[in-house]
C-alpha cells in the first residue's frame, strides 16, 4: 500500500507540473489578490520587520510592493478599486512611518534619499490614479514631485544619493518615472527635468554593455541584472523608445536560453552574489528573474509567460480558499515581488507592441523531464522492491 501511495503522489506531482507548463494560465490578477490576502496577514504578523533583518530596505519593500500591487489590480479591475485604494493608502502610511523611514537619512536631498522619495512618490501617484478624476487632490503628490525636480535640477549627475555617499541609477529611474506619472495625471510641467535626465543617462552608460550602470557612487560598477530588471520595469514609463532599445540589450546580454532565466552578470562575466542579488545558482539570480517577469510584461515580451510558468513550477504555490503563497509562505517578501511583477502594467506609457522575440516551445522539455523524473524514479524503485519481495516469497515457499 505504501508503495502504491508513493507512486500516486509522484504521478500527481508530475501531472500538476505538466499542467503548469502547458495549460492556459489563469488570470494573474486573481492569484495576486490571494497573494495579497496572505501578505496582509503576514505583515500584520510582522513579516515586514522580519524582512528588515534580511536587507536594509526589507521593511520598505514589503509594504510598498503590497501597495503597488493593489494599485495595479485596482486599475485593471475597477470593481476592486475601493479595496485597492484603501490598502494602498494603508501601505503608504507604513512607508512614511518612523519604521519606514528609519534606515534612511533625512538630511539628504530629497529628504530620506532618492530611493525612499522615488518609490514613495510612485505609490502616491498610483493612489491618485485609482481615485475618481473629479475627486483627486494632487497637492501632496505635486509638492513631493517639486522636491524631486529641484534635487535633479541642481545635481551635477542624473543619479541622486539613496544613502550618504551612495547612489544607484535604478533609484533615480523610479523617481523620474514618478515625475512622468505626475505629468500624466495632473499638469504637464516636469518634462524639461525628465529630458535633461535622459540626456545625462545616455552619456553615462556602462561602456561594456551599453546599459545603465549598477552603482555609480562611491564607485562605478557595470550593469547587473538586480538593478536592470527593475530599471526596465520603469524606464518604459519615461521614454518607451529608449526603453525598448535598452531592454533589447538586456534581453540579449542577461537572459539565458536554458531555463530561461536571468543571470546576475552579463554573459561571459562571472561574479559573486550579494545582499541585492541573493545566492546565485550557476550565475542565475532568482530575485532578478522574478522582477524580470514584470519588466517583460510591460514590454509585452512572451518571456513573461515563460517566467510565470517557471515560477509556478519551482515556487510550489500553495492555494487556499482565499490565499496563495509561494515557497510555503516562508519568505513573504518573495511573494511581494512576485505579485507585483505578475500584475505589472504601465501607469503612464501606452501599451507596447510585442517585443518580437520568439521564445519557442522547446524550453518546456527540460522542465517536463524534471517534473516526471521523481515519478519515474519512484516507479522504478517500487518495481525493483516488488520483484525482490516476490522473489523472497517464492524462495520461502
Amino acid at each position: 500500500m505504501l508503495r502504491k501511495v508513493l507512486v500516486v503522489l509522484a504521478v500527481l506531482f508530475a501531472v500538476a507540473g505538466t499542467a503548469r507548463l502547458v495549460l492556459p494560465r489563469p488570470d494573474p490578477r486573481e492569484g495576486a489578490v490571494k497573494q495579497l490576502a496572505f501578505l496582509r496577514a503576514a505583515i500584520d504578523d510582522g513579516a515586514d520587520h522580519d524582512a528588515q533583518q534580511l536587507f536594509p530596505e526589507g521593511y520598505f519593500f514589503v509594504n510598498v510592493l503590497y501597495g503597488l500591487t493593489w494599485v495595479q489590480v485596482g486599475l485593471d479591475s475597477p470593481a476592486r478599486a475601493p479595496e485597492a485604494l484603501r490598502e494602498a493608502n494603508w501601505a503608504l502610511q507604513r512607508i512614511q512611518s518612523p519604521d519606514g523611514t528609519a534606515p534612511f537619512d533625512a538630511a539628504l536631498t530629497p529628504r530620506y534619499g532618492v530611493f525612499h522619495a522615488g518609490w514613495t512618490n510612485w505609490l502616491r501617484g498610483g493612489i491618485l490614479a485609482l481615485e475618481p478624476a473629479d475627486s483627486r487632490d494632487p497637492t501632496e503628490f505635486t509638492r513631493e514631485s517639486e522636491e524631486l525636480t529641484k534635487a535633479f535640477d541642481t545635481s551635477e549627475t542624473p543619479y541622486l544619493q539613496a544613502y550618504p555617499g551612495q547612489a544607484w541609477p535604478v533609484d533615480s529611474t523610479v523617481a523620474i518615472a514618478s515625475l512622468r506619472l505626475h505629468d500624466h495625471l495632473v499638469t504637464p510641467r516636469f518634462q524639461p527635468t525628465v529630458s535633461r535626465w535622459l540626456d545625462g543617462v545616455k552619456t553615462r552608460l556602462d561602456p561594456a554593455t551599453g546599459l545603465m550602470p549598477h552603482q555609480v557612487t562611491p564607485v562605478s560598477t557595470g550593469a547587473r541584472a538586480t538593478s536592470q530588471s527593475m530599471i526596465h520595469r520603469f524606464l518604459v514609463e519615461i521614454d518607451p523608445d529608449f526603453a525598448r532599445s535598452q531592454y533589447g540589450i538586456f534581453r540579449e546580454r542577461f537572459v539565458t536560453s536554458l531555463g530561461p532565466a536571468v543571470r546576475e552578470f552579463p554573459h561571459g562575466v562571472d561574479g559573486a552574489g550579494d545582499v541585492d542579488s541573493g545566492p546565485l545558482v550557476f550565475g542565475v539570480s532568482l530575485s532578478a528573474t522574478a522582477v524580470t517577469l514584470g519588466a517583460s510584461r510591460v514590454q509585452h515580451d512572451p518571456l513573461a509567460d515563460v517566467l510565470a510558468r517557471e515560477g509556478d513550477l519551482l515556487g510550489v504555490p500553495l492555494h487556499g480558499l482565499h490565499s496563495k503563497r509561494y515557497a510555503l509562505g516562508l519568505v513573504p517578501i518573495g511573494d511581494a515581488f512576485l505579485a507585483w511583477s505578475a500584475t505589472a502594467r504601465p501607469l503612464v506609457a501606452a501599451e507596447q507592441p510585442e517585443a518580437g522575440v520568439d521564445v519557442g516551445w522547446w524550453w518546456r522539455v527540460p522542465w517536463l523531464f524534471l517534473a516526471w523524473l521523481p515519478a519515474l524514479v519512484v516507479w522504478g524503485f517500487v518495481r525493483l522492491t516488488s520483484r525482490r519481495t516476490d522473489g523472497r516469497g517464492a524462495a520461502d515457499q
